[in-house]
């Protein structure tokens, strides 16, 4: 369905106006008859703000040109219900928005796009999260990079605030946990091991993307980014899932 919306968008069609016989709906009501999972909503403008709820403007996601959202309910008044990654948030209809009736194989792919975009998007704020604390203390011993951490320390506090998961306290306890990945596989917020062996880990670094690490080095350098192959990963795993 994203091939067909950018298809449109090159064309012209979602821009205010299509042309007749077009399954598009713009800026009105879907009407009677309307049933959730039966439409999607595109974004044709460069962003679209989505909240959070109706009685705010606090904003839940901003989306961009080409996004594409299930509709699970139109709630009158120029607002759409809209699936947003693993919640729901309210979309404004406007010329910057339109609708168009899809099949069950199109909302599948929308779906799964949802999913991706979810985790993608979860990665990414771990990351965020983490490249806060550059900069801060090392400690051995120490569990909070506000006041300093080890290696093991840094990264169970950022994985448990970061994205709720929780770690055992050594590197090599959390060796144990996830599931291995290759270094061609490895994502944002997945850990990697070093050592002499995966019987002797003495390190452990979280990737953040673009062939690096961030990770709670030594007393010298603190809290700091480096090439993932500063030294040989011996283990890499995925506790995200």
């Amino acid at each position: 369905m994203r091939d067909r919306i950018r298809t449109l968008l090159a064309a012209g069609v979602l821009c205010g106006a299509f042309m007749a016989g077009s399954p598009l709906t713009a800026m009105a009501s879907i009407g009677p008859g309307f049933t959730a999972g039966t439409y999607a909503a595109s974004i044709t403008s460069e962003t679209v703000n989505i909240n959070k709820s109706l009685d705010t403007e606090e904003v839940l996601l901003t989306a961009e040109a080409g996004n594409a959202y299930e509709v699970l309910e139109d709630m009158g008044g120029g607002w759409l219900k809209v699936r947003v990654n693993d919640t729901e948030g309210y979309l404004p209809m406007a010329e910057n928005v339109q609708l168009e009736e899809v099949d069950a194989e199109e909302l599948a792919q929308i779906q799964q796009e949802a999913i991706e975009s979810s985790q993608s998007y979860r990665r990414q704020r771990l990351v965020d999260f983490a490249l806060q604390f550059v900069g801060g203390r090392y400690m051995y011993g120490g569990t909070d990079p506000h006041v300093g951490v080890d290696c093991s320390g840094f990264t169970r506090y950022v994985l448990q605030y970061g994205a709720g998961v929780t770690l055992n306290r050594s590197s090599r306890g959390q060796a144990s946990q996830g599931v291995p990945v290759s270094a061609d596989q490895m994502q944002p917020g997945d850990l990697l091991f070093y050592g002499g062996s995966v019987n002797s880990i003495d390190h452990v670094a979280m990737y953040i993307g673009n062939g690096q690490v961030v990770h709670a080095s030594t007393e010298r350098t603190g809290i700091k980014t480096s090439p993932w192959n500063y030294r040989t990963p011996v283990r890499i795993t995925n506790v995200l899932g």
